[in-house]
């Protein structure tokens, strides 16, 4: 563990500690106190100075904690993770765990994040990853077919996530196809779903899930959408610990139904969740846009359309979706 995390970790708190109570918990001198102090600033933490009462963090912070996701874990699901990796810092945990696979790691390897300098989402596009502040989750995961036989999975981690939000009681959010949460105020998480392997089998499959819990002002004003956070749709403070073991939880309880029965058993309940289906959209793709309306999904999760009154079928790989007033 760095000395800037130790740091961070008695601040988390929240509460005011001195230079030289800090420096003495440490084993390092006031200076080398207040230089790891502007790191954290650096970090894009808010950390308060006042004379005579010393620093502190203007909001706590709950760090991620294995005991504490582990205890989130139902037994029989945890009995399917086979890895549970904790990172301070990293580019991006499915770009952690598509290294994982390559090197042989086992499926049910998990790996969270602090922070992401890298994070992305769908078709390449940021994924903006505050400190400490929302959830950064990525699960590796093996499959005995090929890739091409794994069509609509991203649909059933979506149904996976709405699992979750119902047992921490998060009540307003819904699914817009493939792969978003989404609520009346904005986005509220995102699925990135990125494969591998040989095309008749094996393949492995890492699933990131981005997910804002209490998303920084600061932070905030970096995102080009409308977004949301568990923070203000929940009628009670939810602990990240266990945000992150309940989607765990329920992420490999989908997975494994999905590895024995395929999409079909979780169509109805994808259906029940789409915010999309009747709503006049707009599709991105690679070479045009079209305007119409969303009819739902078919029995492969591809996206169905009415455009100019003819139906259209789209896959999730080829467009990007947008719902239009």
């Amino acid at each position: 563990m760095t000395m800037r995390y130790r740091l961070l970790r008695i601040l988390a708190d929240g509460r005011f500690h001195s230079g030289q109570d800090l420096g003495s918990l440490l084993g390092i001198s006031r200076a080398a106190v207040w230089k790891h102090l502007k790191a954290i600033r650096g970090m894009g933490l808010d950390v308060q100075a006042v004379r005579g009462r010393g620093y502190r963090l203007a909001e706590p912070l709950e760090l991620l904690d294995e005991a504490r996701i582990i205890a989130a874990i139902s037994q029989p699901m945890r009995d399917r993770l086979s890895a549970l990796e904790l990172h301070t810092e990293l580019g991006s945990t499915n770009d952690r765990l598509r290294q994982r696979a390559r090197e042989g790691a086992a499926g049910g390897t998990a790996c969270l994040a602090e922070r992401q300098t890298a994070g992305r989402g769908r078709r390449g596009r940021r994924w903006v990853s505050p400190f400490g502040s929302n959830l950064y989750l990525s699960l590796l995961w093996r499959f005995p077919c090929g890739p091409a036989q794994l069509g609509g999975l991203s649909l059933a981690v979506g149904v996976a996530l709405m699992r979750s939000l119902r047992s921490l009681g998060v009540e307003g959010a819904g699914l817009k196809w493939p792969n978003d949460l989404i609520c009346r105020q904005g986005k509220l998480a995102g699925v990135l779903v990125e494969m591998a392997g040989e095309s008749a089998g094996p393949c492995s499959a890492v699933i990131g899930v981005g997910l804002n819990v209490r998303m920084p002002p600061d932070a905030a004003s970096a995102i080009d959408q409308p977004w949301v956070d568990l923070h203000r749709l929940s009628h009670r403070p939810l602990s990240r610990n266990q945000v992150a073991g309940q989607i765990l939880n329920d992420l490999i309880e989908v997975l494994v139904r999905y590895e024995q029965e395929g999409l079909a058993v979780f169509l109805d309940e994808w259906r029940d969740h789409d915010l999309v289906a009747g709503r006049a959209v707009q599709l991105h793709l690679p070479d045009a846009v079209l305007a119409g309306r969303a009819s739902g999904i078919d029995d492969s999760g591809a996206l169905l359309v009415q455009v100019d009154g003819q139906p259209r079928r789209f896959a999730s790989g080829e467009v990007s979706l947008r719902m239009t007033p």
